[in-house]
């Protein structure tokens, strides 16, 4: 049945072809004539006929057009038909002469007819499809829901001819800071200007949907759009991807709304990928915490480097299975082992590392939630943090294992919690083991994650969703934010450019008031701020105000890349790493109390609220 239909189509395409040669010769002849053409000039014309249109079929079959769908007609059809019709023409003008037909037909007419074919056949097909579309969708427009476009620029003229032929929006307007392009039009839909005008576009056209096509920026200026249209009571949708918006991939279905993610939207990450593939690809790459939300990232970045093995390491056999099966889709040439096991378990560790080799060790494992570190799990904390991560990075060194990087945390400057405190050993662990020769540590240090287990964004959403309070520890706390996917990608980048005793800063932007981070979700949500109460609870247990990424103590120094600064590497006294590593195998019976003074000890700029939160 399809192969019939389309026969049937070229069928028709050809007819119609035909007489648009006969119509463009007789229109030519009868043009250059005044439509007073000649018994002797009507001779010829008629002569010629037989000639002209298998040539012109013939040219044209050659060049494709018959294997392009008229409803589509395009520039570039366009392009194939002058061609097409160009070439047609001079074969036929070669072959009048040859055959001696050209005798006594005018010049001016071997020019009109190729221009006259030209309009007849690239009008035809543009004629066709504007019919076919308003046939399919021309109905839909006055009962599709109107939306207004915020960004005048190639994604909304590529978002316009999507929309167009969906019979759901019916774009009325777009808006822009750009003077430049206020007024004019973009396929038709014109740009009235900036977002002060978005007010009197809802009323005028009744329109309850904004969709930015803008690209991410700061996120001032993305509140800024959010209260304009929440106020108005619009419901603000994106575009996950611009750039597959552009390039044709994009499919309606994933228009979406506007998530607090968006809000923050941060530019994406250019990566050093002819370093990163010297690092990776055609190695063995190793991951701890391999299942936790930067591990499960990291293995999904390290994936598209080709490594030959990735080695997805991490204590719960549930969460591997899990990423297990995402990862999964995702593999191509490589080869993915899940591992069950402890960080300080040193026979495992050592037995894998022996086996497979990684030419990197992303140590990603850790305890992280501070709350449940501060009381009843202090030790464990320590265990985990500091001791699991020095007998994992010894160990390396022992295997001579090329780098190893850490993972660490913002909450280890000045830290006030035992998380924080943990992870401050930890750097120093890697720093202390730190020589001129052998395996390279690098540590990370940068602050929150957007939609980590740990993050107040999925809290936040489950408040609202169950009509509030969305609890807030304290009207001024303020936190960094970089989504996950941006946070591995940098992580990658420093284990490229470590070279050993490094602390990495990575570029988090401006800190966040999780108080104003609140109220987006609720607009966000479609509440108002009355409908959703906010509620301070207190500061929990080792909690700050806010974070810092670099101690008084530190120096920053830019590197090559631009959301990746440097602490330069510290010389730790050859005698504190095996203190420290003594003294937390004596504490192990202690109490939280007793462990966070010692941990005053070794971490100077430690400081604890032992009143408040005395356990012992």
């Amino acid at each position: 049945m399809y192969k019939k239909n389309f026969n049937i189509y070229i069928l028709m395409a050809v007819v119609y072809d035909s007489l648009a040669a006969i119509f463009s010769w007789l229109g030519a002849f009868l043009l250059r004539f005044n439509f007073d053409v000649p018994v002797d000039q009507a001779y010829l014309m008629y002569k010629t006929f037989l000639l002209l249109i298998p040539i012109q079929i013939i040219t044209f079959y050659f060049f494709g057009l018959y294997r392009r769908s008229w409803r589509f007609s395009s520039i570039p059809d366009l392009r194939q038909i002058l061609f097409s019709v160009i070439t047609s023409s001079f074969v036929t003008i070669v072959l009048l002469v040859m055959f001696k037909l050209s005798v006594g037909i005018s010049r001016a007419v071997l020019v009109l007819n190729p221009i006259l074919l030209l309009l007849i056949m690239g009008g035809g097909r543009f004629i066709y499809r504007t019919l076919k579309e308003y046939y399919l969708y021309g109905s839909y427009k006055i009962s599709g829901k109107p939306i207004i476009i915020l960004g005048a620029n190639e994604a909304a003229a590529a978002l316009i001819k999507d929309l167009n032929q969906n019979k759901d929006w019916h774009v009325v307007g777009i808006l822009d800071d750009d003077s430049r392009m206020h007024n004019r039009e973009i396929l038709g839909v014109r740009v009235f200007g900036d977002l002060k005008l978005l007010s009197f576009l809802k009323q005028r056209f009744s329109a309850n949907h904004l969709i930015i096509v803008m690209p991410p920026d700061n996120h001032l200026k993305r509140r800024t759009i959010l209260n304009s249209a929440s106020n108005l009571g619009m419901n603000i949708l994106t575009i996950p991807n611009i750039g597959d918006l552009i390039s044709g991939k994009f499919n309606i279905s994933e228009i979406q709304k506007i998530e607090i993610e968006d809000l923050l939207g941060r530019e994406s990450v250019k990566l050093d990928n002819h370093g990163l593939n010297d690092l990776i690809e055609n190695q063995a790459v190793m991951v701890t915490g391999a299942a936790g939300s930067i591990g499960s990232e990291l293995c999904r970045q390290i994936i598209k480097f080709n490594p030959k093995i990735l080695i997805c390491f991490d204590l719960s056999e549930s969460s591997l299975f899990r990423l297990e099966q995402d990862l999964h889709k995702l593999t191509k040439n490589s080869t993915i082992i899940y591992l069950v096991g402890n960080i300080r378990d040193i026979k495992r560790t050592e037995k894998i590392l022996s086996l497979y080799s990684p030419k990197i060790v992303f140590h990603a494992a850790a305890y992280k939630h501070v709350p449940l570190m501060e009381s009843g799990n202090v030790i464990e904390a320590i265990n985990n943090n500091t001791l699991g991560t020095y007998l994992l990075a010894k160990t390396c060194q022992k295997l001579k294992i090329e780098k190893f990087v850490l993972v660490s945390t913002d909450k280890a400057v000045n830290p006030t919690n035992v998380m924080g405190a943990t992870k401050k050993m930890a750097e120093l662990v890697c720093q202390g083991l730190q020589k001129n020769q052998g395996t390279k540590f690098i540590i990370v240090r940068f602050g929150n994650v957007l939609g980590s287990s740990g993050s107040v964004i999925p809290k936040f959403r489950e408040q609202i969703k169950l009509g509030g309070p969305i609890t807030i520890t304290h009207p001024e706390i303020s936190r960094y934010f970089m989504s996950i996917p941006e946070a591995s990608q940098l992580i990658l980048q420093a284990g490229s450019m470590g070279q050993g005793g490094e602390v990495f800063i990575l570029d988090m932007g401006d800190p966040v008031k999780i108080r104003d981070l609140a109220i987006d979700m609720i607009k966000l949500s479609g509440f108002d701020i009355k409908e959703i109460k906010i509620k301070y609870v207190g500061l929990r247990p080792g909690e700050k105000l806010f974070e810092e990424l670099i101690a008084e103590n530190e120096k920053s120094i830019e590197t090559l890349h631009p959301k990746l600064k440097l602490i330069k590497p510290r010389t730790i006294d050859r005698i504190y790493l095996p203190g420290l590593i003594n003294w937390i195998d004596s504490i192990q019976d202690c109490n939280d109390i007793q462990i966070k003074k010692g941990i005053m000890q070794w971490l100077k700029n430690y400081s604890p609220d032992l009143k408040k939160y005395f356990t012992g």
